[in-house]
């Protein structure tokens, strides 16, 4: 059975995301936080890292891709998991008894709508599940945590409400890592870093690489470096694997145009989730 690392606790979403993945063939290792996972899978401790990569609505999880360029991991998959955030209390407890709600800050901002509609105080906590199996661990009157629904039931509480998100089409993006490459599938896609010369037009001329050879760009954003103010790293994703013709050719010119460059893996691209009526 494979040796899974992950963030948080059971209940986590990226504990779900992990079983989206791999099912029930994996040994599960809880990290606190996305070094420990990328020094595990880089160490080889463990088989797979899960790390959340992007959110649909809040963006890039920046510290996750500074810190995957900086460990020799490969990306091996993704995997796009629905967040649907439920309202957990003590079980008796009623709706109108809450004054507080505790869950990430990034859980919290989601459902901003919902507790304000409310007059609900929010109260940040380390992790989603955490907020909810520290208040069965410890009660607290008037006290209620968010996280995903099923994690009622792993630590004993009521599920008071439901989608309480603001947004509903609201997903998280979860790289799989490891330490090697994987071969192509149906539908591959792939993610590198680069870094342009300082001069007028580099970034076009990176650009260009890719455009005529009909490569298809889906994710381009710039990171400042941290010894080089005023200087930027670019993330790229593409539709293709490093095995295509013409990524090979890209890849040959954009290396004469670029101070730095690295793929950080070619792996299959995940579907979307299927809506439920």
């Amino acid at each position: 059975m494979r040796k899974v690392a992950y963030l948080g606790i059971k209940g986590a979403y990226s504990e779900r995301a992990a079983a989206q993945h791999f099912g029930n063939d994996m040994d599960d290792v809880q990290c606190q936080g996305f070094d420990e996972i990328l020094a595990l899978v880089e160490k080889g401790e463990v088989d797979h890292g899960i790390l959340p990569i992007e959110n649909s609505l809040a963006g890039t999880v920046s510290t996750a891709y500074e810190l995957l360029t900086a460990h020799n991991v490969k990306i091996q998959g993704e995997v796009i998991l629905k967040i649907d955030h439920a309202l957990l209390a003590m079980p008796g407890t009623a709706l109108a008894d809450i004054k507080q709600v505790r869950s990430h800050p990034q859980a919290l901002a989601q459902c901003a709508t919902y507790l304000k509609q409310h007059g609900f105080e929010p109260v940040n906590w380390y992790n989603t599940a955490g907020s909810a199996k520290d208040l069965a661990a410890d009660p607290v009157p008037g006290v209620a945590a968010i996280a995903g629904a099923d994690v009622a039931e792993l630590y004993g509480l009521q599920v008071l409400a439901q989608h309480i998100q603001d947004v509903e089409q609201n997903y998280t993006r979860f790289f799989v890592l490891g330490k090697t490459e994987v071969p192509p599938a149906k539908q591959n896609k792939t993610s590198l870093i680069f870094t342009t010369k300082h001069k007028p037009g580099a970034l076009v001329e990176c650009l260009l690489c890719f455009g005529k050879r009909n490569i298809n760009l889906t994710k381009l954003e710039s990171r400042p470096l941290r010894d080089r103010p005023w200087e930027y790293m670019f993330y790229m994703d593409f539709d293709g694997h490093t095995q295509d013709e013409n990524f090979q050719e890209a890849f040959a010119e954009l290396q004469e145009h670029t101070a730095d460059v690295r793929v950080l893996g070619s792996y299959p691209a995940a579907e979307m989730p299927i809506q439920q009526p």
